[in-house]
């Protein structure tokens, strides 16, 4: 199994009470940190400009700012977005930031992409909340952009809803010329979601990595529904690495479990969040997969192995405070699964 981690960049309210001036400094040593840890194959951000579960005034940092910065601070982990939302910029334009990140970082960003969901933030942002149906459509015509520019410097596309003429990716992205790369698209391509009709049928076409529901039952239905599309299309499922986020929450023992639960609900507390919202969200953490012991958390990823989840992204609220979970997590959890 291989790991990814998420660094806190404010998303999910996890750098309350660190002061603006004093972010980017967490940020940037947890990358290091991580960078410096062969275990972990993967360092990720989200890409959300408003809090959750509520909107709030605490920091939230962009993603692709932040995938840039990190390309320049690391040398040896890769780079990805879970999810970049595909209609908060132009393809071409987010193609040819990607290819440039690419270079910067010496061929090492994953290109996590998807439909998009956080409403509040779309209607915030002046970019309307279009149906489910137009977002995805908007996924597939972006998917294309992307390909092309990546594997040829250039894109064409007379859309329903993008129009691209002769948009020029010169340098390439690093990995597919320099360096070896995806053979469909240069940089590896995540397909997000686990819409069945729609979004696991652009992943059958289009992905080099799958993300979705990483429960046992949820994601070896939405696996069988992957292998349905890639039959159709002519895709080799096996060719399809298929990968979920973990919520992990984890202690040598039960009390130090529930430690760590608290401390989640004291973080909501603190940006303000009600005590009945950071009630529920802790409840609703409690109950996933990767809450409990390194003993537990190891046999559930196991299990989920068998069924072909193979390189599980991780997220550690704590991290921005203490790392021991982290820690914890390194040295009891990764060397009995990766490899």
């Amino acid at each position: 199994m291989r790991f990814g981690i998420f660094v806190p960049q404010g998303w999910r309210m996890d750098l309350v009470g660190i002061a603006p001036q004093q972010q980017w400094g967490v940020m940037r040593d947890l990358a290091q940190r991580v960078d410096a840890e062969e275990g972990w194959e993967s360092l990720w951000v989200y890409d959300h400009f408003h809090t959750v579960p509520e909107p709030s005034e605490e920091s939230c940092h962009e993603a692709w700012s932040l995938m840039s910065a990190f390309a320049a601070i690391t040398g040896r982990v890769r780079l990805g977005q879970m999810c970049t939302c595909m209609s908060y910029r132009n393809p071409a334009y987010l193609a040819k930031v990607a290819a440039t990140v690419d270079v910067v970082s010496g061929g090492r960003v994953e290109m996590g992409i998807g439909a998009g969901w956080y409403e509040h933030e779309w209607l915030a942002y002046g970019y309307g909340f279009p149906t489910a149906g137009e977002r995805l459509a908007r996924l597939r015509e972006g998917v294309d952009v992307f390909r092309q520019m990546w594997t040829t410097g250039s894109a064409t596309l007379d859309g329903e809803h993008y129009q691209v003429d002769g948009a020029m990716c010169w340098p390439r992205p690093l990995q597919g010329t320099v360096f070896p790369g995806s053979e469909l698209n240069g940089i590896p391509m995540w397909v997000a979601g686990g819409g069945e009709k729609k979004t696991l049928r652009i992943a059958a076409e289009y992905a080099d990595y799958t993300n979705f529901d990483g429960a046992p039952e949820g994601f070896a239905r939405k696996s069988e529904i992957l292998r349905g599309h890639c039959e159709d299309v002519g895709r080799d499922f096996g060719s399809i690495v298929r990968s979920a986020n973990y919520n992990v929450v984890i202690g040598r023992d039960e009390a130090e479990v529930q430690e760590r639960l608290a401390f989640v609900k004291d973080m909501f507390l603190k940006a303000g969040v009600g005590e009945d919202k950071a009630q529920h969200q802790v409840e609703s953490l409690r109950t996933q997969p990767t809450v409990g012991t390194p003993e537990q958390i190891v046999q559930t990823l196991r299990g989920l192995e068998g069924a072909g989840m193979t390189y599980a992204i991780t997220y550690f609220a704590e991290a921005a405070f203490d790392t021991s979970g982290i820690e914890l997590f390194e040295d009891e959890v990764i060397p009995e699964l990766a490899g």
